[in-house]
């Protein structure tokens, strides 16, 4: 019993902070910014809240925007037994998979395929610090401290701010939750390959035996858990833990004299790493070099690119700058990006570990602390990766480096409660009286008539009452070293940081109403009967915002993705523009949006239907349907999806295919753009047919799903069909079951050559 109690502790300690969704119903998910933020959901619920719904963050809108609408069309794929390639519901076609986010092939997955999607997504999120919690228990107990130490060091970990800033997100609290596990498989590994040899011959020969079994079984855990933190979604949190890991192998490998054998093995486990991941990674790069990811971001000079200096109050008092969801918050961009908070008691743990415990997994996990921040802070170091342009990290936002940040700090927030219960070291009281002093310093700052240091003089009085508790729990501790008291000091230091986090966590998380989650409306009723092949757009990101249609199988021309393919980006920049000019940056960052209805590259991509908040003006708009506030237009000028033209022109690269677009006299119903370069596999059609006129015939989309679209055709002579969906290497074109090219047509599109007569077009996605 006294080996489970500390499992049962932790699970009791998740179930208490999920008790609304386990008791009460309520989904840890932020449903309440759909309804509460986004229409056509407000108009639905506006008879009993006029005003809008209320809703608790309005950072926390991503999970809903994102991550669930991916997850949930990659399972309905997956339970169709297709690989789950392509999405046709956003930037007019994008790849789902490459994505990466979207995680397909995640271990816990197999929740989907057992339970109903909302309930398996729910416990998704509280597996989350569950297991987190459980493999750092683990790993701490295998450092020899105690049980006490390495619960309130989980504990830290699981409900810090980094875990608590990115729980409802269901990927990047699954890809860190496995670092303390490979850091313990990386020890077991060492530990069984190291062991002394013993002098009895028989007792060596079966000691081997069962070590070469426990070698077997750790190394396997190691590249399981690698590979389950690599599926879970969010590739710069991986890179981080992925480099923190190697360092980890390497210190204990110079500690274990640098034995060769166990190198190979290490560099031999991270090989069988690579091929089970490669239907992920393989796919991903492809994307991310077809992707705008480098040409439309974020300056890193920009606030809030990195951690500012005086956000570093939040690892005392999180909440000095204010929160979002009390709609105070005055800091510098982004409240979530900047908390590492892991409870007034770990820290003080924490840095009484760094200065006064001296061992080699303090330094070691000290400067994992002070290395991570060192790169998240506008240090000059920091700005290295950015000033020399190195691809993918100069892309990512440094701040997520909390994630080594607060994992160091629970460790030695662990290591630091053992030494002290083990020594009653009175230099414990140190970093007391430093936090102290700078309570003090702060309170006497933020004492002048400023509404917003007004907030942050109000958030100091619960972490000071805590740092108060916390000292007078240290000294009882110093008074009392054994026996019963001892025992009960334990308990309440546990249950002070308890305390401490779940009143942030509860803060900031909503728990909500499993009726908010996606729910049906008139507005939408009405797009899913008449959408048929075509798209819709929004012409204000408070109606139907991308990801969303996902969800309701509309198709949409708007998309939110931190990859989006860099020649639709380039097309909807040019349109937006009103001018063939496709140079960066496009503003869009990450999300597009397309304002500009009487484009004819609107018109090309099947825009049936438009939606406003306010009543719209255009010859080829007719307005047919309104909810609420959220009217729909229907677009008079619209192209079909697979249509044939009468005239094709040729381009020899993007420059000119954009100008050709945007000439005056180019009409995309009679002609098409088709360039001569990248267009792919197959035979070339020869340059004196580029520039020609073709017999205009009839196509019908008669088979139109997510991997397969298939069209029915029919032209007396020889002809030239476009499909307007994104043109995309993974996908595969055939006529009547023979191989044809697909090339690319007016910059971002699909065209293919038919010969005379009746035929089957069919195009489908594959990897390979």
């Amino acid at each position: 019993m006294k080996r489970i109690l500390p499992y049962l502790s932790i699970a009791l300690l998740v179930f208490l902070f999920f008790w609304q969704f386990f008791i009460k119903g309520l989904l840890p998910i932020p449903a309440d910014t759909i309804i509460g933020l986004y229409h056509p959901f407000r108009d639905l619920y506006t008879k009993d809240y006029p005003n809008g719904i209320p809703f608790k963050n309005f950072l926390i809108t991503d999970p809903v925007r994102q991550q669930y609408p991916w997850r949930e069309l990659v399972i309905s794929l997956e339970k169709k037994l297709q690989l789950p390639l392509w999405n046709p519901y956003a930037f007019s076609g994008t790849p789902l998979l490459a994505n990466f986010q979207s995680a397909p092939f995640y271990l816990f997955n197999i929740l989907f395929f057992i339970m109903p999607f909302v309930v398996a997504w729910s416990l998704m999120v509280v597996l989350g610090p569950l297991l987190a919690g459980i493999f750092l228990f683990l790993y701490l107990g295998n450092l020899k401290i105690s049980k006490w130490a390495s619960i309130l060091g989980a504990f830290a970990f699981s409900f810090s701010g980094f875990f608590i800033s990115w729980l409802e997100w269901g990927t990047i609290t699954h890809v860190a939750l496995w670092l303390p596990l490979i850091l313990l498989s990386i020890d077991k590994i060492f530990a069984y390959l190291t062991t002394k040899k013993i002098s009895n011959i028989k007792y060596q020969i079966s000691n081997i035996h069962i070590k070469n079994k426990k070698f077997l079984l750790w190394s396997f855990v190691f590249i399981f858990s690698l590979v389950s933190s690599f599926l879970a979604g969010h590739l710069q949190i991986f890179f981080y833990l992925f480099i923190f890991s190697w360092v980890y192998f390497l210190a204990r490998w110079f500690q274990y004299h640098r034995i060769f054998n166990i190198l190979i093995a290490f560099l031999i486990f991270n090989f069988l790493f690579l091929i089970l991941t490669s239907i992920q990674w393989i796919p991903t790069l492809q994307f991310i070099s077809l992707s705008s990811r480098n040409v439309d971001v974020l300056d890193f000079n920009n606030p809030g690119w990195f951690i500012p200096w005086q956000n570093l109050v939040q690892f005392i008092a999180p909440d000095f700058f204010g929160n979002p969801t009390t709609l105070n918050y005055w800091g510098v961009w982004n409240y979530a990006e900047f908390v590492g908070y892991v409870g007034i008691l770990p820290f003080i743990l924490a840095v009484f570990s760094l200065f006064f415990r001296q061992d080699k997994k303090t330094l070691f996990f000290g400067a994992g602390f002070f290395i991570s921040l060192i790169f998240s802070l506008p240090t000059f170091f920091a700005k290295i990766p950015f000033v020399l342009g190195i691809p993918l990290i100069e892309t990512s936002q440094p701040t997520r480096l909390l994630f080594i940040t607060t994992f160091s700090l629970a460790v030695l927030a662990g290591l630091g409660l053992d030494n002290f219960v083990k020594t009653r070291n009175r230099k414990i009281f140190y970093p007391v009286i430093s936090f102290a002093c700078i309570f003090i310093f702060l309170w006497f700052l933020t004492n002048f008539s400023d509404p917003n240091l007004a907030v942050s003089r109000r958030n100091l009085f619960l972490p000071g009452a805590l740092l108060i508790v916390s000292g007078a729990l240290l000294f009882v501790s110093v008074v009392f070293r054994l026996g019963p008291v001892a025992i009960m000091i334990h308990i309440i230091i546990v249950g002070v940081v308890v305390f401490d986090l779940f009143r942030f966590g509860w803060k900031f998380i909503p728990f909500t109403n499993k009726n908010y989650l996606f729910p049906s409306t008139r507005a939408i009723s009405f797009l899913q009967r008449n959408i048929g092949e075509f798209r819709m757009m929004s012409t204000d990101a408070r109606i139907l915002p991308p990801n969303f249609s996902s969800i309701y199988r509309i198709q949409n021309i708007d998309g939110y993705d931190p990859l989006y393919l860099l020649r639709y980006g380039e097309l909807i920049a040019s349109s937006e523009r009103k001018k063939a000019d496709i140079n960066p940056p496009f503003g869009f960052n990450r999300i597009i949006t397309p304002h500009n209805i009487d484009s004819k590259i609107i018109d090309l991509l099947g825009v049936k239907f438009v939606l406003s908040l306010s009543d719209l003006k255009s010859d080829k708009l007719k307005k047919v349907f309104q909810e609420g506030k959220t009217r729909i237009y229907k677009n008079t000028d619209v192209i079909r999806r697979a249509f044939f033209v009468q005239n094709t022109q040729s381009a020899f690269n993007k420059e000119e295919s954009i100008k050709l677009m945007f000439a005056n006299n180019f009409n995309p119903r009679e002609t098409a753009v088709l360039e001569l370069e990248n267009t792919g596999g197959g035979e070339a059609i020869p340059p004196e047919r580029w520039n020609k006129r073709w017999s205009k015939g009839k196509a019908e989309i008669i088979v139109y799903t997510e991997n397969k679209i298939i069209v029915k055709t029919n032209n007396s002579e020889d002809g030239f069909m476009v499909l307007t969906d994104s043109f995309y290497p993974i996908w595969h074109a055939t006529i009547d079951s023979l191989k044809t090219k697909i090339y690319r047509t007016d910059y971002n599109f699909r065209g293919v050559v038919v010969p005379a007569g009746k035929h089957k077009v069919e195009f489908y996605s594959s990897l390979f």
